[in-house]
C-alpha cells in the first residue's frame, strides 16, 4: 500500500479518536458544583405598606389601610411608640379625671371633651364624693381604625382595663374593681410644631 495512504488513513483514525474522546470528556458525568446552588425561587411579589403593617403589629386590613395612609404623610409615625404614648395618656387621663385634676386634663384634651370631663368632675363635687383609680395591670391598647382627612390624622384606639376604683362618699368607702373597654379617638394636625396627640372622643367599646 501506498506510503502516503497509509498516512492519510492514520490521520483520520487519529482524528476519529479524538472525537470519540472529545465526546465522552465533554460531557457533564456526575454531580457538578453549580448542582449545589439553590434554584432561583418565582418571587413571590413584595408585600404592599399595609400588608407589611398588618404583619408586623396585628392590624386588621382596614386598620393596616389607615396606618400606612398616616406613614405615607408622615414618614417618622411609628406604630409601637404612638401606641406606648397612648397607653401612657389613657392612665393620666383616667387617673387625673378620677382625682378631678383639670389641668393635667386640659392639654390632652379637646375643648369639647374637656367640657365633658369637666362637667362631670363637677358633679361628682357637688355631691361631696371623692375619687382614686389604680391599674391592677398595665392597659392593653391596639389601633382599631386610622384616616387621614386634609391635614388631620384621626387614630382610634381600643383599650382594655382594670380598675380599682376607690370613692369615698358620706355613706362610706367602696373599692370596687372593674374592667373597662373603651375606644378612644386621638388626633393631631400634620405639618406642624406641635407633635402631641389629643383626646377628641371617647366611646364604649365591645370587650
Amino acid at each position: 500500500m501506498n506510503q502516503t495512504v497509509v498516512i492519510i488513513l492514520l490521520a483520520v483514525a487519529a482524528l476519529f479518536l479524538l472525537f470519540q474522546l472529545y465526546n465522552v470528556l465533554g460531557k457533564k458525568v456526575g454531580r457538578q458544583p453549580e448542582d449545589d446552588r439553590p434554584a432561583t425561587p418565582q418571587g413571590a411579589p413584595a408585600p404592599t405598606p399595609a400588608e407589611a403593617l398588618a404583619a408586623a403589629h396585628g392590624l386588621d386590613a382596614e386598620a393596616a389601610r389607615g396606618v400606612a395612609a398616616l406613614k405615607a404623610r408622615d414618614p417618622q409615625f411609628d406604630v409601637t411608640r404612638f401606641l406606648d404614648g397612648a397607653r401612657q395618656a389613657y392612665e393620666t387621663i383616667v387617673r387625673a379625671y378620677a382625682a378631678g385634676d383639670v389641668e393635667t386634663l386640659r392639654p390632652l384634651l379637646s375643648e369639647r371633651v374637656l367640657a365633658l370631663f369637666e362637667a362631670g368632675i363637677q358633679e361628682r363635687s357637688a355631691s361631696g364624693a371623692q375619687e382614686s383609680v389604680e391599674f391592677v395591670h398595665p392597659p392593653r391598647a391596639d389601633i382599631d381604625h386610622a384616616e387621614v382627612t386634609g391635614d388631620m390624622a384621626q387614630v382610634r384606639v381600643r383599650f382594655l382595663a382594670e380598675l380599682l376604683d376607690k370613692r369615698i362618699e358620706s355613706s362610706g368607702e367602696t373599692t370596687t374593681e372593674r374592667r373597662t373597654a373603651e375606644l378612644w379617638t386621638f388626633e393631631r394636625r400634620l405639618g406642624v410644631a406641635d407633635p402631641n396627640w389629643r383626646l377628641t372622643r371617647t366611646e364604649p367599646a365591645t370587650a
